[in-house]
C-alpha cells in the first residue's frame, strides 16, 4: 500500500502539492492519477483516471518488489509524480501528450492491475496481449475506451489476459523498466518512443512555468498560494472533446468533473490578465448549450448537458468585471450581447409569475445555494439575490446596447422596475428577504444569500448598504464570510451552503462591498480569504469556524478566487 506521508520534494521546480488532496495531471489531459476514484472515495493505492464519459478509475498502481507489495510513500509536483521507498524513488510518472503517460522504475516491478473486480457483458474491463506490437491493452466499458500499455525498458508479464467474469487482470513490469499508458478510442498506430523520460520531465515542468509565469506575474512572498492555485487551474484544464467545445477548466478533476453555469464565471476572472481568449472561451463555455428559451444548463461536461435546474444570472456582473481586465473584439462581444439578452429575457418571461414584478428560482440549486436556509420554507422563492443579479445585468445590456449601437430593448426600463421591486417588495426597512412566489410567505433571514444584493451596491441608497454591510460582517469569522449566520439554530459546521465559507460568495460580496465604498470590511474579507487558502488549500467550501477544507479538495473556483483577490491585494499596494 500507499503511505500518504507527504514532505515536499526537493527536485520540484516550481510548486509541490499532497496527491491525496490535488490530482497529479496536466493542462489539456482528461486522465489524472490520484487515490480518489469516487464521490468522497479514495483507495489506499494510486490510480488511473478518466474523466471521459463520466469519473472512473480505470487502472490501479501496485509498487512491488519480488512479488510483495512496497509501503511507499508518494512525492508530487507539476511535472513528476515518484513513489519513494526509504529516500529513493522506486517507480516515477510525468505526463507525454494529454492522453499518454510515462512511467518508469528499477529495484522494483510495478503491477498495474484493472481497477474493477468484475467483468461483465456491460460492466468492468477487458484485458489481453496485443498480437501486432505485444502491448497490454484494457478495454474499459465505464469510460468507453482502451488503455494500452507498451514496454520501452525492461519486462513485461501479463496476468489473466483474456480472463471473463471475476479474476485478476494486470501486467507487471520488471528489470530497469519504463513504459507508456496510453487512452485512445479503438486503435491507433503501435506507440514509438520520441523523447526520454528526463526531456518529457523538463518539458513539463517548462510548460507549467510558462503559465504560472502567465497567470501570477503578480505573486510575491506575500502570496504564498499563487503557485499552487496555478496548478489547481493548469491540471483541471481539459482539451476541447464531447460535449465541450473549448479549452475548458473543469471544477476538478475529483468528481466534480463538469462545468457549471456560474462557476466558469470566477475561472474566467483568474485567467483574463494571462490569456484573454481563454477566459473568454471559459465565459462562453455553457453558452455553446443555450436553449431555445435563452436558458443556460446547469451544468456541462464531456458526455452530460443537464437542463434540471440552471445557475444564477451573474453574467453581466461577470462579463462588466471581464472588460475591466481584457479587450472583447467588437464583433465577439456583439454575440455575447445577444447571448445575455437571451438569458436574460428568460428570467423575465419563464421565470415571472403573471402579474410580479420579480423572477423566482425553483429551488435552491438554481441560485447556486443548494440547501440555504432561504429556501427552508418555499423552494419556489423571489429571492433578493435573483433581483440584484438581473438588476446589474440589465443595467450592463442597456450600456452594451448604447455602446454597439443597438437598440436597447427596454433595458432600462426593466433595471428600473425590477430595482423598484427589490426594494419595494424584498426590503423591510432593516433587511431583505424572499417572498414564496406561491405562498407569499417570507423566507428566513439568517443565510448569506439575503445578503448578495451589496452587489448592486451602486445602485442602492446608501442607508441600504449600510444595513447589508453591517449583516455581512455579523458573517464574518476568523477564517471569512460563514454563509450561515453562525449561533443560529439551523448552522452547521459541514452543512454545504448552511454554514462553510465560499469562494463565489465571498468573491461576489467583497466586490459588492468595494464598489459601494466599504472597503475596510472589504480588505478584511479579502485577507481572511487568502490566509484560509494559504492555511487550508483549495477545497470546495470550508468550516467557518475551524478553518478545514471540507469536500472536494481541488476546487478550481477556490484557486481562482485566490489569485483574483491576491492579484488585487497586490494592485493596491502604494
Amino acid at each position: 500500500m500507499v503511505i500518504f506521508n507527504y514532505e515536499p520534494p526537493a527536485h520540484c521546480t516550481a510548486v509541490s502539492f499532497d496527491v491525496r488532496e490535488i490530482p497529479f495531471s496536466r493542462r489539456g489531459s482528461w486522465l489524472d492519477i490520484s487515490p480518489v476514484i469516487g464521490l468522497h472515495e479514495s483507495s489506499d493505492d494510486l490510480h488511473l483516471v478518466s474523466h471521459q464519459s463520466g469519473m472512473h478509475a480505470v487502472l490501479r498502481f501496485e509498487p512491488q518488489r519480488n512479488g510483495s507489495r512496497l509501503p511507499t510513500t508518494v512525492e508530487s509536483c507539476p511535472e513528476l509524480l515518484r513513489w519513494m521507498v526509504d529516500g529513493e524513488a522506486v517507480a516515477e510518472a510525468t505526463f507525454e501528450t494529454t492522453d499518454s503517460v510515462r512511467l518508469r522504475g528499477r529495484g522494483s516491478e510495478l503491477r498495474i492491475a484493472d481497477a474493477t473486480a468484475v467483468l461483465t457483458p456491460f460492466t468492468g474491463t477487458y484485458f489481453f496481449e496485443d498480437p501486432i506490437d505485444g502491448s497490454a491493452v484494457f478495454t474499459s466499458y465505464g469510460t468507453g475506451r482502451r488503455y494500452r500499455v507498451t514496454r520501452i525498458a525492461g519486462e513485461l508479464r501479463f496476468e489473466g489476459a483474456e480472463s471473463l467474469g471475476a479474476g485478476a487482470r494486470a501486467v507487471v513490469a520488471s528489470g530497469d523498466w519504463e513504459l507508456v499508458i496510453e487512452e485512445f478510442e479503438a486503435a491507433r498506430a503501435p506507440y514509438a518512443s520520441r523523447s526520454s523520460f528526463d526531456s518529457l520531465v523538463a518539458e513539463s515542468a517548462r510548460q507549467f512555468g510558462d503559465y504560472l509565469d502567465a497567470v501570477a506575474a503578480w505573486r510575491s512572498d506575500r502570496t504564498p498560494a499563487a503557485g499552487l492555485a496555478a496548478y489547481v487551474l493548469w491540471s483541471a484544464t481539459v482539451e476541447p472533446r464531447g460535449f465541450l467545445r473549448r479549452e475548458s477548466v473543469l471544477m476538478s478533476k475529483h468528481w466534480m468533473d463538469k462545468v457549471w453555469s456560474w462557476d466558469h464565471c470566477f475561472n474566467a476572472l483568474a485567467l483574463a490578465p494571462a490569456d484573454a481568449a481563454l477566459a473568454i472561451d471559459q465565459f462562453r463555455v455553457p453558452f455553446d448549450y443555450q436553449d431555445d428559451a435563452g436558458a443556460l444548463p446547469d451544468s456541462v461536461t464531456h458526455s452530460e448537458v443537464l437542463y434540471n435546474f440552471v445557475k444564477p444570472p451573474i453574467h453581466g456582473w461577470a462579463l462588466s468585471r471581464l472588460r475591466e481586465l481584457v479587450e472583447i473584439p467588437i464583433d465577439e462581444l456583439t454575440e455575447i450581447y445577444a447571448l445575455i439578452a437571451r438569458w436574460t429575457r428568460f428570467w423575465l418571461d419563464y421565470r415571472r409569475v403573471p402579474g410580479h414584478a420579480l423572477a423566482h428560482y425553483q429551488h435552491g440549486n438554481d441560485s447556486g445555494w443548494d440547501n440555504s436556509t432561504a429556501f427552508d420554507l418555499d423552494r419556489v422563492l423571489e429571492s433578493p439575490d435573483l433581483a440584484a443579479f438581473l438588476v446589474v445585468q440589465l443595467g450592463v445590456l442597456a450600456d452594451l446596447a448604447d455602446e454597439l449601437g443597438l437598440a436597447a430593448d427596454g433595458w432600462r426600463d426593466e433595471r428600473v422596475a425590477q430595482l423598484e421591486a427589490l426594494i419595494g417588495q424584498l426590503w423591510d426597512g432593516e433587511r431583505f428577504a424572499g417572498t414564496g412566489a406561491l405562498s407569499g410567505t417570507t423566507s428566513g433571514t439568517s443565510s448569506l444569500l439575503t445578503l448578495l444584493p451589496i452587489v448592486a451596491s451602486e445602485d442602492l441608497p446608501d442607508d441600504i448598504t449600510a444595513k447589508l454591510a453591517a449583516g455581512i460582517a455579523a458573517h464574518l469569522t476568523e477564517f471569512g464570510l460563514a454563509t450561515q449566520l453562525p449561533g443560529t439554530t439551523e448552522y452547521e459546521s459541514d452543512g454545504y451552503w448552511r454554514g462553510p465559507i465560499w469562494a463565489p460568495s465571498t468573491v461576489l460580496v467583497e466586490n459588492g462591498l468595494r464598489r459601494g465604498g466599504h472597503t475596510e470590511l472589504a480588505n478584511q474579507i479579502s485577507e481572511r480569504f487568502r490566509a484560509l487558502c494559504e492555511r487550508s488549500g483549495f477545497a470546495e467550501n470550508f468550516d467557518a469556524l475551524t478553518g478545514e477544507g471540507l469536500r472536494d479538495r481541488a476546487y478550481t473556483w477556490t484557486a481562482s478566487a485566490y489569485l483574483t483577490m491576491a492579484r488585487e491585494a497586490e494592485q493596491r499596494r502604494p
